[in-house]
């Protein structure tokens, strides 16, 4: 899991996904039923992908909804970070 978690911080969820998906298949069977779902979740919205092959073999229920909600907010970030940093008032864009 500690291999996991740096190839996670390091390289990405995009990298991460299709790797847990090669170590641990049966999991992402459990939570997807065929395949596009998970390839455009890869795509599209990674870390809430992520999420949702953690809390769903058990049901969703509880604070699982808070989990799914932080991947979600990780990816909405993910989206918007560059676009952010243009509209900073004095930011001229140079390091």
């Amino acid at each position: 899991m500690c291999c996991f978690f740096t190839i996670l911080v390091f390289l990405g969820p995009r990298f991460a996904a299709p790797l847990w998906w090669l170590l641990q298949p049966a999991r992402w069977n459990l939570a997807f039923s065929n395949i596009i779902w998970p390839i455009l979740g890869i795509i599209f919205l990674p870390w809430t992908t992520m999420f949702y092959v953690i809390v769903f073999p058990g049901g969703i229920n509880g604070l699982d909804w808070l989990w799914l909600g932080l991947g979600l907010f990780a990816d909405i970030v993910w989206w918007m970070g560059g676009g952010f940093r243009r509209r900073v008032p004095g930011y001229s864009g140079q390091y």
